[in-house]
């Protein structure tokens, strides 16, 4: 595995998430990283009004995960650790 700082990981993908903190605001709803796994797979927990949001997994992939991926190509995947049950 490629050695990488844990601490600098976490600033990156924190300050990556920001491009996509405004779009979850607008709807009462934002994002906290929790965790980045020894295989780069980036724990987030959803806040607000996205904990009950039925869009919380497409909004996971098609904007969390792929800003995440471009910005901070050790990434490899992220899952949130407090997903919308229904």
């Amino acid at each position: 595995m490629v050695s990488v700082d844990k601490k600098q990981l976490l600033k990156r993908v924190d300050e990556a998430l920001d491009d996509v903190r405004p779009h979850l605001a607008v709807d009462g709803g934002n994002v906290e990283v929790v965790d980045i796994t020894d295989d780069f797979v980036v724990q987030i927990k959803w806040l607000g009004n996205c904990q009950a949001c039925k869009m919380s997994s497409m909004t996971l992939k098609a904007g969390i995960e792929q800003t995440l991926k471009t910005q901070v190509p050790e990434v490899v995947g992220v899952v949130a650790i407090n997903p919308f049950q229904s």
